[in-house]
C-alpha cells in the first residue's frame, strides 16, 4: 500500500497565545490541543511530519537572556533557535505520543532538531526587517550596536529592537533522516520555527547566521523534499478569502495555482499576513506537490472532509470541483 505523507505548519502561538503569560503548564495544555488535531490527521490514513513555529517562544528566551546578561553569557539568536526546537519539540513529542496511547495507535513520534540551509548571498542579508527579542532603551541600543554589530530600529516610541534578515530556505540538512523516519511509520516534529539557519561557508562547513527562516517557506520546502501528498497550513481564519474584511469577502474552497497567482498580483494577500502562506503553497505545488489545505484548527476537523478550508491545487476539473466541497 503507497504510504501517504502529510506536512501540518502551525504557528508558535498554538502554544504561547498573546492572552496568556507564557506559564509551562499552559503550554503543556496547549500542546495537548495541537496533539488532538495531530491525530485526526493520522486517522485519515497519513504518515506525519509536524513544523511549529517558535517567534513568541524565542522572543521570550532572548528577553531572558538580556536580563541575566551581565550574569550569564547570551546565545546567539540560531542557538536559541535550537533550544526552542528542543523544548516544544519535547512538549509536542509528550503529548502526541499520550494522544496517540489514548486513542490506541501504536507510533513513536521523534523530534528532529533541523538545520536549514540559506543563501550567504540572500539579498535578504543586505537588509534586515524581522525584530526579535526585547525592547531597549536606547544607550543599550548604542551599545549593541558598537559591540556586536547589530541592525537596531526603533519602534513606535516603544524602544529600540533588534531586527534580522529572514532569507529564502533551499536546502534541509537532514531531510534524508526525516524522510526515513516518516516512511517508516514514525511521526517526526522537524523544522520547528523554520528551522535553524545556516551557511555554507568558503571552507564549505556549515555556519549557523543570526537570521529567521519563514516557517511556512520552509515547511513548504520541507514538504517537496520527502514528497509529501498533503501540505496543511494552519491560520487564524477557517478559509482564505477574496477582498478579505471587505463586505463583498468570499471565501475561497478550492483555488488553482493560476488563480492564487492572480490574486497576489492583485494584491489580494498581503505579505504581512496570508502573502507567504500563499506563495509557499504555490512553490509546493509547482514542484510537484498534489494539494494544500489552509484553515484553521477549529475548522481542521471539517476541512479534513471537504467541510470547510481553502484547497490550492495545480488545476481542478467540475467533477473534482464538486468533490472538493464546491466552486472557488
Amino acid at each position: 500500500m503507497k504510504i501517504r505523507i502529510a506536512l501540518i505548519a502551525f504557528g508558535g502561538n498554538a502554544l504561547l497565545p498573546e492572552d496568556q503569560k507564557g506559564l509551562q503548564e499552559e503550554q503543556m495544555r496547549n500542546a495537548q490541543k495541537a496533539a488532538e488535531m495531530m491525530v485526526q490527521i493520522i486517522k485519515k490514513g497519513y504518515e506525519l511530519i509536524v513544523v511549529h513555529g517558535n517567534g513568541p517562544q524565542v522572543g521570550n528566551l532572548l528577553i531572558q537572556m538580556e536580563e541575566a546578561s551581565n550574569k550569564v553569557p547570551p546565545f546567539s539568536l540560531d542557538v536559541c533557535d535550537a533550544m526552542t526546537e528542543g523544548s516544544m519539540g519535547f512538549m509536542l513529542e509528550k503529548a502526541i505520543i499520550n494522544e496517540l496511547r489514548r486513542n490506541s495507535i501504536d507510533k513513536d513520534v521523534a523530534t528532529v532538531i533541523t538545520q536549514v540551509v540559506v543563501d550567504k548571498d540572500d539579498p535578504a542579508f543586505q537588509k534586515p526587517t524581522k525584530p526579535v527579542g526585547p525592547f531597549y532603551p536606547k544607550f543599550r541600543a548604542q551599545q549593541l550596536r558598537r559591540q556586536k554589530k547589530w541592525t537596531m530600529v526603533e519602534d513606535a516610541g516603544r524602544g529600540y529592537r533588534k531586527v534580522v534578515p529572514s532569507p529564502k530556505p533551499i536546502d534541509i540538512v537532514p531531510k534524508w533522516i526525516i524522510r526515513d523516519l516518516v516512511m517508516s511509520g514514525r511521526v517526526v516534529i522537524a523544522a520547528g520555527g523554520g528551522g535553524i539557519p545556516v551557511i555554507l561557508n568558503s571552507r564549505g562547513l556549515y555556519e549557523g547566521v543570526e537570521a529567521v527562516i519563514d516557517k511556512d517557506y520552509a515547511s513548504s520546502l520541507l514538504a517537496r523534499e520527502v514528497g509529501a501528498e498533503l501540505f496543511i497550513i494552519l491560520t487564524g481564519i477557517p478559509r482564505v478569502y477574496y477582498n478579505f474584511g471587505q463586505p463583498d469577502q468570499k471565501p475561497l474552497s478550492v483555488i488553482t495555482v493560476e488563480e492564487a497567482k492572480k490574486y497576489l498580483a492583485e494584491g489580494q494577500f498581503p505579505a504581512g499576513s496570508m502573502g507567504p502562506k500563499i506563495k509557499a503553497a504555490i512553490e509546493y505545488i509547482e514542484a510537484g506537490g498534489k494539494e494544500v489545505l489552509i484553515t484553521s484548527a477549529s475548522h481542521l476537523r471539517a476541512a479534513l472532509i471537504n467541510r470547510s478550508g481553502t484547497r490550492i491545487v495545480a488545476g481542478v476539473s467540475e467533477k473534482q470541483m464538486i468533490e472538493l466541497g464546491g466552486q472557488a
